[in-house]
């Protein structure tokens, strides 16, 4: 993997770059659907790479771990194989899995026992494990295991927290260093910030991380409930500490005010499940603001549903047939909305890469918070 900063906003610290993959090029910053399971809920491969146009996507290691099980994706080459994806995959360590979903676990230094969410059985994850299991599943970007605190939580909970992470990535980082892909392609390890909200947590954390030169860095533990001021004060102090010359992904971040605010202080890749999360819920976000598509106002509504879209569907379908779909609990309304939804975000990104380079990014950037924050 290699990265390079093409061009800085002179006014914050914005940035746009390029990485490099064996599987292709990814232009930063950069939003990546989540597909969980191998899959991006509602929406085919080929929607997503001649629609929506995604460079990259993610899969989740304790769901694939699960099902289909390491046994199936070594056997079918490996995920990219499996999904028939020819482009870049970043999968998580399946920590935050571990501990929002698994039942009984047990966190020690050796790692962390848990029993499956679908059927009970017993399980353990290590760093080392871990990465043999991202191995397996052949990400190109591979995140370190870690713990991800809840908020609110005690500073003393998030220190003992942060010394288990620590212990965990200096294992991590000797067994990836230690072990080769299996697939002919180049895989990148990256540690995860944590810290919670205490800022000499947060620097002690990003510190240690940059002392691990691995090939990029994730910040993780945020969007959990926190303030969105203090997320965003987060990303200064660590972005101050982690090197510019490296990626830097925001995980589970966010709306697209985040995805703005976040590029503004120096983050270049970004996922989360709220595009294909709030499509299903009947909500969709355009140039203009958000719509909830249940809402009476769109009843008779036959104007299309984005007239600024870039997705195919933005011009074929109108706001009241969606709507009727919605109101209707059609499942065609939910592939709809998440196309749509995936199809804005990835044109978001792209506004701001172009933002970015010709040099229009702040006078651009509080206008274009402000109208993602309103409410059609």
């Amino acid at each position: 993997m290699k990265f390079e900063v093409i061009h800085t906003d002179p006014h914050t610290n914005a940035r746009a770059g390029i990485i490099t993959t064996d599987h292709g090029k990814i232009e930063t910053p950069i939003f990546m659907p989540v597909g969980t399971v191998g899959s991006v809920k509602g929406v085919h491969q080929t929607e997503l790479k001649n629609d929506i146009d995604a460079k990259i996507i993610l899969g989740n290691t304790y769901h694939l771990y699960l099902r289909p099980g390491m046994d199936v994706l070594k056997a079918a080459g490996g995920l990219h194989k499996f999904i028939n994806w020819d482009r870049a995959i970043l999968t998580d360590s399946g920590g935050f899995q571990v501990f929002s979903l698994a039942a009984n676990r047990k966190l020690t230094d050796e790692g962390v026992t848990f029993r499956s969410h679908i059927d009970g059985s017993k399980h353990i994850f290590t760093p080392e494990s871990v990465v043999d299991t991202e191995r397996i599943i052949g990400s190109d970007f591979m995140m370190a295991l870690d713990e991800c605190t809840p908020y609110p939580c005690t500073y003393q909970y998030a220190a003992k927290s942060l010394e288990l992470t620590h212990k965990w990535l200096a294992r991590g980082v000797a067994h990836f260093k230690n072990t080769e892909p299996l697939y002919g392609h180049s895989q990148a390890y990256f540690p995860i910030v944590q810290g919670s909200v205490y800022k000499d947590l947060r620097e002690k954390s990003a510190e240690f991380i940059a002392s691990q030169d691995m090939a990029g860095n994730a910040i993780g533990g945020l969007s959990v409930g926190e303030p969105v001021e203090m997320m965003y004060e987060m990303i200064e102090v660590v972005n101050k500490i982690l090197p510019k010359d490296k990626p830097r992904y925001l995980m589970g971040v966010g709306t697209p005010a985040n995805i703005i605010e976040g590029v503004a202080r120096g983050i270049d890749m970004f996922d989360c499940v709220m595009p294909t999360r709030n499509a299903r819920n009947g909500m969709i976000f355009t140039s203009q603001g958000t719509m909830n598509m249940k809402n009476e106002k769109w009843k008779y509504d036959f104007s299309e549903l984005d007239p600024n879209g870039t997705s195919f569907v933005d011009h074929y379908y109108s706001k009241a047939y969606l709507r009727h779909l919605v109101t209707s609990n059609e499942r065609l309304a939910a592939q709809i909305a998440s196309i749509h939804n995936l199809a804005f975000y990835l044109s978001l990104v792209k506004e701001i890469r172009k933002r970015i380079n010709d040099g229009t990014f702040y006078e651009w950037k509080d206008g274009a918070v402000k109208t993602m924050m309103q409410r059609l």
